[in-house]
């Protein structure tokens, strides 16, 4: 059996590394590529392929949005995300998408390669660091979940607020302001603001309209 590919990432070297990747197993043909989400979606419902192979952070559309629009015009698509990003926000919301799997760009060549392979087949692939966070987001489904008081924290940090302009607007200390911003780094994994706010963006936690 061949498994026909699309292969989607917005940066030219990636993409075409994984291409090449893609192109040393004979059971696998990369049938087109994109570098956005919006191309993403037109070359997937025009093509069919067995697996589209899905960044999340792009142009003009990201992967969520992308993945979103495929299944709204193809059911039975197979989009496996392959990206950088394993917060618990990122990879719930693509799941809930529609994606058939989540990988990360650092998986040996190999496991990629029997992904691919799996995912054709009607296997759900999920690398292990990711799986491992679905686990545990299922036994604590609150752990790692924002409170509505730190997003408000986020969202002004995202504003470029200072710890001193978002105590007076929430009408709370600067010593709490700190206390929530720790908070939040350790839910996202990062340690400082700026590292929070790409996080939160990134993962769709913040979007463009705040």
């Amino acid at each position: 059996m061949t498994v026909s590919v699309l292969v989607v990432d917005d940066h030219p070297i990636m993409r075409g590394g994984i291409v090449t990747l893609l192109s040393t197993d004979d059971d696998i043909v990369v049938v087109a590529e994109a570098g956005d989400g919006d191309e993403a979606a037109r070359r997937a419902i025009e093509l069919r392929p067995d697996v589209t192979l899905m960044d999340l952070r792009m142009p003009v559309l990201d992967g969520v949005g992308s993945i979103e629009r495929i299944r709204s015009e193809w059911s039975d698509a197979t989009i496996v995300v392959l990206t950088t990003y394993d917060t618990d926000e990122a990879i719930v919301r693509a799941i809930e998408a529609g994606a058939a799997g989540y990988l990360l760009k650092d998986a040996p060549p190999d496991e990629l390669l029997d992904a691919v392979k799996r995912a054709a087949n009607g296997d759900t692939v999920l690398a292990a660091p990711v799986a491992k966070r679905l686990v545990e987001r299922v036994r604590d489904p609150a752990a790692g979940a924002l409170s509505q008081r730190e997003l408000e924290v986020l969202r002004a940090v995202a504003s470029g607020n200072t710890n001193a302009q978002i105590a007076g607007e929430l009408h709370i200390s600067q010593a709490t302001v700190k206390t929530h911003l720790l908070h939040i780094y350790d839910k996202l994994g990062v340690t400082d603001r700026a590292a929070a706010v790409a996080r939160a963006y990134d993962s769709g936690i913040l979007t463009s309209g705040l």
